[in-house]
């Protein structure tokens, strides 16, 4: 009895230590959902069905953070965005856009200070990361929006996505 216990620890012991050697947890714990790159098949475009996370930040001590959060799937973008700056009120919500090539135009419908607004904003995919065009302010209607006419100068990092 206590030789087929040992072994059953042994056992145990073995499985636990095996493995290919590569980590499935990044530094922060969570298991990723897909390697660093925006997956894409033959013609180049973005695979259907897979989430993508990204993150920015910017400030005098990169203590402004925004979070982009998509799921492609054919040419429909879906997913969150939040932008949560160190000391002012933050906006989180909901993007629903298009994905046309590598880029993506989309409505995004958030939350801020108690109020409800939306923007539209244009993002576009690059190999392990995600660029978008700066927002500019219209003093006729006293609100921030995209710039169109800008580069896609604002520059996210591929993250693990946490559900």
């Amino acid at each position: 009895m206590k030789i087929n216990f040992c072994l059953l620890l042994l056992c145990i012991f073995a499985a636990s230590c095996g493995g290919s050697g590569k980590s499935t947890t990044d530094t922060l714990g969570t298991k990723p959902t897909h390697d660093d790159t925006v997956q894409a098949n033959a013609n180049n475009a973005p695979i259907v069905n897979m989430q993508y996370c990204f993150y920015h930040t910017d400030g005098t001590a990169a203590q402004d953070t925004t979070m982009v959060n998509i799921t492609i799937n054919g040419d429909k973008v879906t997913g969150k965005m939040n932008w949560i700056p160190k000391e002012k009120d933050a906006r989180k919500g909901k993007l629903d856009g298009k994905l046309t090539g590598n880029a993506i135009k989309a409505r995004w419908t958030y939350g801020q200070e108690g109020t409800k607004d939306t923007m539209t904003v244009e993002f576009q995919l690059r190999g392990n990361g995600l660029a978008q065009k700066p927002y500019k302010y219209d003093a006729k209607t006293g609100a921030e929006q995209t710039n169109a006419a800008a580069d896609y100068s604002i520059i996210y990092t591929m993250k693990n996505c946490v559900n």
